[in-house]
């Protein structure tokens, strides 16, 4: 059985259980995110605590708060399994903070500046999120933040913003349909097709540090495909690359060591990625490694 299939079956019978209250007074770990103590300042007597073993919750209702800590660390297992890190020395657990009224997100909105469409935000390695009870979600936006978290405990140094976006849309999108399946859905994940036209060339794409107001959809979606054309090429070159951008190494450099014989410089890779960014397929759980 898949890495994949495994954890969600094992996280679709957790689910039967509820997350345990706890008193803040007890938690292992405070949170040293400023942005916290602004949420929690909003209607303090509502919320209520909990934690699992890689992430410490913040929530109203347990009902709404228990498949975020299921599916979190559904997620975290994954990652480290495909990414083959080990639990780091030291590591900290993540916060999440789980907002259910709209008109209290839009509060920690104005505190924390964020964007009016955000529905979610990873800062400082916590995440803040807006769960409406009666709302059923079905998508993978929520995988995609605790990849965000995850990521950010693994490599604290941070990593380009279009490979921690597109591996962001890359695992979560394979665990949602893992996920699904364990729960008796029909889902396969699928990675966007880009025409030629609209790709953002490679050099422009590495060099970005914030998403182009511009230019969203096609950023998120080159991302996913480049990340997810170089592990597919080769996993093992793919992590190597992976560990020589989290330390700060030039892409170039990264690449011509890593895929040395495979994409000897960024005018190949481009060449290559331009062929298979334009093919629309719908991807697999082995892509980065089904053991």
């Amino acid at each position: 059985m898949s890495i994949l299939r495994a954890a969600a079956a094992s996280a679709q019978l957790n689910q039967s259980s509820s997350l345990a209250e706890v008193e803040f007074s007890q938690l292992s770990q405070r949170d040293p995110n400023p942005l916290g103590d602004k949420a929690l300042a909003i209607h303090p007597e509502q919320w209520k605590h909990g934690e699992t073993e890689h992430f410490i919750y913040h929530f109203v209702h347990s009902y709404v708060a228990t498949p975020v800590s299921v599916e979190a660390e559904f997620h975290y297992r994954v990652i480290a399994k495909e990414l083959e890190r080990e639990q780091p020395a030291g590591d900290v657990k993540s916060h999440i903070y789980i907002f259910e009224r709209p008109e209290e997100w839009q509060q920690f909105q104005t505190f924390g500046q964020l964007e009016p469409w955000s529905g979610g935000i990873h800062s400082m390695g916590s995440l803040f999120v807006q769960r409406d009870p009666s709302y059923k979600f079905s998508t993978n936006l929520l995988g995609h933040e605790i990849v965000h978290l995850v990521m950010h405990r693994f490599y604290p140094d941070s990593v380009p913003l279009w490979l921690n976006e597109g591996l962001a849309q890359f695992i979560s999108k394979a665990a949602h349909a893992s996920y699904q399946r364990a729960r008796g859905y029909i889902a396969k994940p699928h990675s966007t097709a880009i025409a030629a036209s609209e790709l953002i060339p490679i050099l422009k794409l590495i060099g970005l540090t914030q998403v182009p107001s511009d230019n969203v959809v096609t950023f998120y979606d080159e991302s996913e495909r480049l990340a997810r054309f170089l592990a597919t090429t080769d996993k093992r070159s793919f992590l190597v690359l992976l560990d020589a951008l989290a330390r700060h190494q030039p892409f170039e450099v990264a690449l011509s060591r890593s895929y040395a014989g495979t994409f000897p410089n960024l005018n190949v890779l481009e060449e290559k990625f331009r062929e298979y960014a334009a093919k629309d397929f719908g991807t697999t759980l082995q892509q980065l490694g089904d053991d």
